[in-house]
């Protein structure tokens, strides 16, 4: 966040729930909190190359994976977008 010129005070906190069904991708994208790679304009998407290791830390095996993805991607264009509206 402080590359981003962020502070948690900038990030309303609200209880969200999590479908039992997206659970897994849920886990897999908070474990990648720290891998987003940023560009002049700001975060442009997740580091894909750390997907696999991190998943395998978390027990998700690779058929899993290929499952779980297609949610990833919904999280990440999401936090994308609200990270877009902070910075404006």
């Amino acid at each position: 966040m402080a590359a981003l010129g962020l502070t948690p005070d900038d990030i309303e906190e609200e209880v969200v729930e999590v479908w039992p069904d997206a659970w897994p991708a849920f886990r897999l994208f908070d474990a990648l909190g720290t891998q987003w790679r940023v560009a002049p304009g700001g975060p442009s998407g997740l580091d894909y190359t750390a997907i696999p290791a991190t998943a395998s830390m978390l027990g998700i095996n690779r058929r899993d994976l290929t499952n779980i993805f297609p949610d990833l991607r919904v999280m990440e264009v999401e936090a994308m977008a609200v990270m877009s509206e902070i910075m404006e």
